[in-house]
């Protein structure tokens, strides 16, 4: 979910022409290291609102297909120590001309012909809670079988509510109070049912990390600037960030 916009675009050539400055100095001609400037914490708080259960769950950075073809992302949430804001885009991947939302708990949106209300807004996800029955049994249907073909076959199994592929991919990962640990080496890290997860970049500097996860071709996680501390989720499995090296990142597992 990462992008690149026509600003940044155009400093790259003109860096390439010898026309853009040098990367080691500043404005004002001051050489600088270069490092990574730290991004300003969420002031929280972490979560608004409460889960139901056997809602949808959007992660952050990241989108989620939906019944009638099409989908929904949350790409930005703000906070400001009491109450807390997503906004939610339509469609499952990014493309130009999509609707969006700024919504809290309480919050209705309708997507693909469905409507759907904001349960939970936390800054790693947002539930989401299907008002049709239609929608909430298709969300729920079972696959016919569990074992993922890494593909947009998995759909079934990236994409639902049903408790039997929920517990299967919880069962892929360490049980709760153990650690998790995801090499910053580039590799993709595969678990059950589909999902696949990436350190995009770790900055020891700063203490902050990106991970990225993938199911079914559609990227369903995004996080950046993850630090000790913060929750992430993958496959409806909460962790938080327990620490990180340049060589490593390590998650403790709290969700049962």
């Amino acid at each position: 979910m990462r992008r690149y916009g026509t600003e940044a675009v155009a400093l790259a050539l003109l860096a390439l022409a010898g026309c853009g400055p040098s990367p080691d100095t500043d404005d004002k001609g001051d050489r600088h290291t270069g490092k990574p400037t730290p991004a300003a914490r969420d002031k929280g708080p972490a979560c608004v609102g409460e889960d139901p259960g056997h809602t949808v769950h959007v992660l952050r950075g990241g989108g989620f297909k939906l019944p009638g073809g099409g989908g929904v992302q949350y790409t930005d949430a703000t906070a400001d120590g009491t109450d807390r804001t997503a906004t939610l885009r339509e469609g499952a991947t990014y493309s130009t001309g999509q609707q969006q939302w700024k919504v809290t708990p309480g919050t209705k949106v309708t997507l693909s012909g469905h409507t759907y209300a904001v349960r939970q807004v936390c800054a790693h996800r947002v539930t989401l809670d299907p008002e049709s029955p239609e929608a909430r049994t298709a969300l729920a249907t079972e696959p016919t079988s569990l074992e993922p073909r890494q593909g947009a076959s998995d759909d079934a199994l990236c994409f639902t509510t049903g408790p039997a592929v929920r517990n299967a991919a919880a069962q892929g990962f360490p049980a709760k109070g153990d650690t998790l640990t995801l090499l910053a080496n580039g590799s993709v890290h595969r678990f059950p049912t589909g999902l696949s997860v990436t350190v995009a970049y770790v900055h020891p500097d700063t203490g902050t990390a990106g991970l990225d996860a993938n199911c079914a071709t559609v990227p369903v996680a995004g996080y950046e600037d993850v630090r000790a501390g913060d929750t992430v989720e993958f496959a409806g499995v909460e962790f938080e960030m327990a620490g990180l090296s340049d060589k490593a990142v390590r998650l403790t597992r709290t969700s049962g």
